[in-house]
């Protein structure tokens, strides 16, 4: 079963994001707040992330890794986003990689996140969202 996941109102109109085991995120629509879209792109970038991590480091060492930038394209009439464009940055210049070190790498990380990105998976599939409203009286 995935983790419990919920959001609670503050005072200051932002919102508290929790999971049962610890975590916490401020969002909201004010300035310096990350908003549920900004959200959505982090989801994406912070999964390929994860999923290249390894590829990076085997290649480049310990502690090594991506700067990923996301951005989106957003339709305002049907408020949704149609796209989602994401550029994996490596820096390799400490490396002196080859030019074919360096497309294997960039071979490797592909690989390893449509592998395993959950969120890049479930972003090119529709996915149905079904949502139940309770009004406690």
């Amino acid at each position: 079963m995935a983790k419990r996941l919920w959001v609670e109102r503050n005072k200051d109109g932002s919102w508290d994001a929790f999971s049962e085991d610890g975590a916490h995120i401020k969002f909201g629509k004010g300035r310096g707040q990350f908003t549920p879209g900004d959200l959505m792109k982090i989801a994406l970038a912070g999964c390929a992330a994860l999923s290249s991590q390894f590829a990076v480091e085997h290649t480049l060492g310990e502690g090594k890794g991506a700067k990923i930038v996301v951005d989106g394209t957003y339709d305002a009439d049907n408020d949704a986003y149609t796209s989602f464009e994401e550029q994996v940055e490596i820096d390799a210049t400490d490396a002196g990689l080859s030019d074919e070190d360096a497309d294997k790498l960039a071979e490797r990380i592909t690989r390893h996140v449509d592998k395993a990105c959950t969120v890049k998976h479930t972003y090119v599939q529709e996915t149905p969202v079904r949502m139940n409203v309770t009004v406690k009286h």
